[in-house]
């Protein structure tokens, strides 16, 4: 049976996007069965709109807690039967509640080299720092903020003249690349997380993850 992904989004949706060519193009062999999102114009529901793929809006501030949102994502999504939950830009901290509902099937791409720069403007912030390589990191989450165990990493150089702007572009050409790789691992069985930490064709990655090249 195809794998199913659910991608969660709260914006433009260009990782969604570089799945869904993926996909079209073959490299990708799995179906997104819905789509997401917790505001109503994010620009990601109509690219999946026109591709015919289902869509899905929860506002959360129409919810009194942050695990009433979730327990209502966990409603939704479960009705897709959902075998990997992609977040994708997606711009929430999820509960304890979620996380645990989809352990093992949920990852998230972060802009930036984790354990480095957890949280929001990675870009600027390695900047700042002088690094001279920055990137972007695919991980199973866990409830520690971007502290699950990492998949894949993408690293890069950062250029003399690089800015925010430049760096961002560079670092989600990198995401588009790695993702869709991911997740035909997941499609064809052969990533997972288990006691032994994250497993690729059944022997365990090391800590940094796949490092793209």
């Amino acid at each position: 049976m195809t794998h199913r992904l659910a991608v969660l989004i709260s914006g433009s949706g260009t990782n969604l996007q570089a799945i869904m060519a993926a996909i079209d193009s073959g490299r990708l062999d799995a179906q997104i069965a819905v789509v997401l999102s917790n505001r109503a114009d994010a620009g990601g529901l109509s690219r999946a709109q026109h591709a015919g793929i289902a869509t899905e809006v929860l506002d959360h501030r129409q919810y009194d807690s942050r695990e009433a949102f979730d327990q209502a994502m966990i409603t939704t999504l479960d009705r897709y039967q959902p075998g990997t939950v992609v977040l994708a830009g997606f711009m929430r901290i999820l509960s304890a509640l979620f996380v645990r509902h989809y352990a093992g099937q949920l990852i998230n791409i972060h802009p930036s080299l984790l354990p480095k720069y957890r949280g929001l403007h990675t870009h600027a912030r390695a900047l700042e720092a002088g690094d001279q390589q920055h990137g972007c990191s695919i991980h199973f989450v866990t409830e520690e903020l971007d502290g699950g165990p990492l998949i894949a990493q993408a690293p890069l150089d950062v250029l003399a003249n690089d800015t925010v702007d430049s760096l961002s572009k560079r670092v989600q050409q990198r995401e588009h690349l790695l993702y869709p790789l991911v997740l035909q691992w997941r499609a064809e069985q052969r990533l997972e997380l288990n006691q032994n930490g994250v497993m690729l064709d059944a022997k365990p990655l090391p800590e940094q993850g796949f490092q793209l090249v």
